[in-house]
């Protein structure tokens, strides 16, 4: 029996060319764009702390250099060790030379930018727990985008769907494979929203509550639930990354988020139970003023 095309569920055929534009047999693609925007975005959120909170300017120089090289280079070696690590023991050089084919682990970015954060702090002699906090909020809108050019590049997206937001990812073979030609969830959207409103309650409580001067942790605290808690649960509806993950409890992501929910809790309760280390004010920190000229004494 056959049914008009009318009573089949609405969806949206995704036919998006992921390449932005050529350079001979260079193809510069919207995920790198994407990339390159959010590393661009989280440099000028630390510009506008440094600023905010009257300290010199050679900080922010510094975050770009250590956050960027630390978050690409663990991004590349977290996809290489997590996700594939026989392929890539045995030809280690692919590390490098595969670099453009993809494979990029948020997991791998967050471990080492943990690494590059801490190395940052020393560097520029501040609270490592500074450092945590305020990133946490480029962080929410970074991986946003990053989510964001995983759908340009119609990958890690979810199980099949009636829903009528559904998308058909035509450029995929897993999904021309797998699923054609029922609709799949857009998982990268999801986790995206998720992502923002993460970061807009963060800058909630660092612009509006002062929260980052007067109670250290809970920033980096949130912001590790919201991002990592909102992985755990969405790959329940997402497909497997590697054939491996099959044949396990939970997915890789899932395994790999679990510490950083931990921490997260962790950081929350260790931030609301020790003495505020500034009165709430309820605003935020005003720029100070600079000092009066003494005025000469008259003869």
């Amino acid at each position: 029996m056959t049914y008009p095309l009318l009573v089949q569920p609405l969806s949206i055929v995704w036919d998006f060319d992921p390449v932005l534009f050529r350079i001979g047999a260079i193809d510069i693609r919207y995920y790198g764009l994407m990339w390159a925007l959010a590393i661009l975005i989280g440099a000028k959120f630390f510009d506008n702390f440094v600023r905010r909170e009257g300290l010199p300017a050679k900080v922010s120089e510094s975050i770009f250099i250590y956050g960027t090289l630390a978050t690409i280079l663990g991004a590349r070696l977290g996809h290489c060790l997590f996700y594939d690590t026989m392929e890539y023991l045995s030809k280690p050089w692919t590390i490098l030379t595969g670099f453009r084919d993809g494979g990029l682990a948020s997991h791998g970015a967050a471990i080492g930018l943990l690494i590059g954060l801490w190395l940052f702090s020393r560097r520029n002699k501040l609270p490592y727990i500074w450092s945590l906090d305020r990133i946490m909020i480029p962080v929410g809108i970074g991986g946003a985008i990053v989510r964001l050019g995983n759908l340009f590049n119609s990958e890690i997206f979810g199980q099949a769907t009636t829903l009528p937001w559904g998308f058909e990812f035509v450029r995929s073979h897993k999904w021309a494979a797998e699923f054609a030609p029922a609709a799949v969830h857009p998982t990268q959207i999801y986790e995206a929203i998720c992502y923002l409103a993460t970061f807009g309650i963060l800058c909630w409580l660092y612009y509006r509550r002062d929260i980052a001067r007067r109670r250290p942790g809970i920033l980096f605290g949130i912001g590790l639930i919201g991002t990592f808690l909102t992985r755990f649960f969405i790959e329940y509806i997402k497909t497997e990354q590697e054939p491996f993950e099959l044949e396990w409890a939970l997915y890789m992501g899932q395994w790999l988020s679990i510490p950083f929910i931990l921490l997260g809790i962790y950081m929350i309760w260790r931030g609301a139970t020790r003495p505020e280390t500034l009165p709430a004010s309820g605003s935020a920190p005003q720029p100070k003023s600079p000092p009066a000229t003494p005025k000469k004494k008259k003869k």
